[in-house]
């Protein structure tokens, strides 16, 4: 039994996997169909078979890159296992999908949480993903399982910035700290300061969504992480890059981008839901590395779920 099998059997029916079930439904209508189709056109594998493969991988915004690497992989699959039936290669490519996304990951799609004083979550991106939203519901998450949990309105560049996370404080019952001053760095210390005398268990960060000027962005980033360094030295634990997945290939590119600025250890995914080519989730991990940490499901504050890679798996293709 193949592994995509095995997640099928131990998922089928389950309440936990009801959000990745609906929040995937667009890009399971498109890729599981497609794939389906394929493996009805052609009984046997060929070339053919291939190319229009790669056509479909390319539109769920897998990557061409990655899609040609994949693509390789298993036609060397094919030969070595002598494969000739369609319908096998179809259960084979959604385990290597799974395989790919697992193969060498180091990293963890958990948050890393301090073992002494406050964990210090540093959220990043461009303007118009979603991250302060995305902060709310984090925070509201994290509230939820039994942190002590506060907000840092650090994007002093944004206009009505620092209102809307005061918003998201109210709804979800987080405090957030603000400062008048136009430097975020203000905004960072004064939190850290609460944080620490008050003794939250996780500070989240909201920083501005600047990218057209990365010398700047670095210098911002550069002072935040210092004065997060001088308060708790271990910190920043988690930085955070909002990215929405409505943007397919350019998401891809601001990740990289950010990543020349600074450490990202783990992405947020929002829209998923609202996105036919979900496949950016496979695509981001093989072209950066930087493992996806939560994805946006549904517009609800309860629709930010941490990313899990099977019921991700499961939620595309369980009616394969």
């Amino acid at each position: 039994m193949g592994l995509f099998n095995k997640i099928k059997n131990v998922f089928k029916g389950k309440e936990e996997v009801v959000k990745y079930d609906e929040g995937l439904v667009k890009t399971r209508k498109e890729f599981t169909t497609e794939i389906s189709n394929l493996s009805k056109k052609y009984k046997n594998i060929d070339d053919d078979y291939f190319e229009e493969l790669e056509n479909i991988l390319i539109m769920a915004d897998i990557g061409v890159n990655t899609v040609m690497k994949f693509v390789d992989k298993l036609k060397r699959r094919v030969k070595e296992e002598k494969i000739t039936d369609s319908n096998v290669l179809k259960e084979i490519i959604v385990d290597e999908l799974l395989i790919m996304y697992v193969e060498g990951n180091t990293f963890s799609s958990k948050i890393n949480y301090s073992e002494e004083g406050p964990t210090v979550i540093l959220f990043i991106g461009v303007n118009g993903v979603g991250k302060t939203t995305s902060i709310g519901k984090i925070a509201k998450r994290l509230k939820d399982s039994g942190k002590k949990v506060i907000m840092v309105a650090a994007d002093t560049f944004r206009a009505g910035a620092i209102e809307q996370l005061e918003e998201w404080g109210k709804r979800v019952e987080v405090p957030v700290v603000t400062t008048k001053s136009k430097d975020p760095s203000a905004a960072v210390f004064d939190g850290l300061d609460t944080a620490i005398k008050g003794e939250y268990d996780v500070v989240l960060i909201d920083t501005a969504g600047r990218l057209q000027n990365k010398v700047n962005l670095m210098n911002e980033l550069g002072k935040i992480n210092n004065v997060i360094k001088k308060l708790v030295p271990s910190a920043p634990h988690d930085t955070l890059l909002v990215v929405d997945a409505t943007t397919g290939q350019n998401g891809i590119s601001q990740a990289k981008a950010f990543n020349e600025v600074t450490d990202i250890t783990g992405i947020v995914l929002t829209k998923l839901d609202g996105t036919a080519k979900g496949g950016i989730v496979l695509a981001i991990k093989e072209e950066t590395g930087i493992p996806v940490k939560y994805v946006g499901l549904g517009e609800g504050v309860e629709d930010l779920e941490p990313f899990d890679i099977e019921k991700y798996i499961y939620g595309i293709f369980k009616d394969l």
